[in-house]
């Protein structure tokens, strides 16, 4: 008798983007230079020694870490907010470290306990896990830009993404003003997806949080805030929730309940990089160079480049459908993400990250030009 086989999720998910790329990618490497990697936003510079340091420090800790976090890490990422980015009224009480911010975007719907068939916005261009985590809510998803497109249903959570992924647009003070208002005054949950915030390069870029979009008030509204991109600590899994305390707390018991523990030594790690700033603004510096380096080497090419104003990507197109310039990369050795990985308003352009080493980023150039 054949053995009982179980559908882990009770909804169709979509194909996983990357998997398929796999034919442009085994021509990307077949390439005589090799394989110049621009389609994932992974960091490649080394992590910080004093990143490093407080991990090994933190390392002797053999008991279970607070679902919470350390009251240090807490202040230490209230702080950084403060210091970084002018969001203040932030307490300990307003801080959930989480085991990196993809596991926290894929679980928030069903965290908050979006209910089955209730309605999720998210961007019209959108990273995919927002789709993905209302899905495994059992959620409906609703792509639109604003408000005025949501129609007359009240959705459950509205997300934003500004910096966006992919596309580097930045939404001005009086949109997200507009979008908070509009929320509070139906109940609706904002989550500002906020991991490229530190990334800012042609326009100023502002959290959901700031007094200029919120008063002061964080009501109704959740900050998701990574270490990934800006400490280079995308293997450490680190970041954190930041916002309407009330939330916070649904949010920690739930993930008390599921054991969701970000491990102590990584918490250690925070700590020291959400209070220094030293090396967060040499990776910065790091990649403005490059970016400067593909954006000369795209136009040159005859590409334009849309938005882009902030986070580690162009937004590029050359007039066609993103597969073929997809191709067309891949057959000078360098794979890109297509815009069709992120809805369908991306389908003629392409994503190129600048998270490769100075050596990639200029082979990738010289064979642009």
């Amino acid at each position: 008798m054949p053995a009982a086989r179980l559908n882990p999720v009770s909804v169709t998910l979509p194909e996983f983007p990357w998997d398929t790329l796999a034919e442009a990618t085994a021509t990307a490497r077949a390439h005589p230079g090799g394989i110049v990697d621009l389609s994932v936003g992974t960091p490649v510079d080394p992590v910080d020694p004093v990143i490093q340091a407080a991990l090994a420090e933190a390392a002797e800790f053999p008991g279970y870490p607070a679902t919470a976090g350390t009251p240090a890490l807490r202040e230490a990422a209230a702080g950084a907010l403060s210091r970084r980015f002018g969001v203040g009224g932030l307490d300990e009480s307003s801080i959930l470290p989480v085991i990196g911010t993809k596991e926290a975007i894929a679980g928030l719907p069903g965290q908050l306990g979006v209910p089955a068939g209730g309605l999720v916005v998210i961007p019209e261009i959108a990273y995919p896990t927002y789709e993905v985590g209302a899905l495994l809510a059992g959620a409906r998803v609703l792509r639109a830009d604003s408000t005025i497109a949501v129609g007359p249903e009240t959705p459950v959570v509205l997300y934003l993404n500004s910096p966006s992924n992919p596309t580097g647009k930045v939404l001005p003070v009086d949109h997200l003003r507009k979008v908070v208002a509009w929320a509070r005054e139906r109940g609706v949950v904002v989550i500002s997806d906020e991991c490229y915030l530190g990334l800012a390069w042609d326009q100023p870029a502002v959290s959901v949080l700031d007094p200029a979009v919120c008063d002061g008030d964080h009501t109704g509204l959740i900050a998701v805030h990574s270490l990934s991109k800006v400490s280079n600590l995308a293997s450490y899994r680190a970041g954190f929730l930041a916002g309407d305390r009330a939330l916070i707390t649904e949010l920690l018991t739930v993930r008390k309940h599921a054991g969701l523990m970000v491990p102590f030594p990584v918490q250690g790690a925070m700590i020291a990089a959400l209070n220094d700033d030293v090396h967060v603004d040499a990776q910065r510096e790091r990649y403005g160079r490059r970016r400067e380096v593909l954006r000369a080497a795209l136009e040159s090419a005859g590409f334009t480049i849309d938005h882009s104003e902030a986070g580690l990507y162009l937004w590029a197109t050359r007039g066609e459908d993103s597969r073929a310039t997809l191709d067309w990369l891949a057959d000078r050795g360098i794979l890109v993400a297509p815009g069709d990985f992120y809805g369908p308003r991306g389908t003629e352009h392409i994503r190129m990250a600048f998270t490769a080493t100075d050596e990639r980023v200029e082979a990738a150039a010289a064979r642009l030009t």
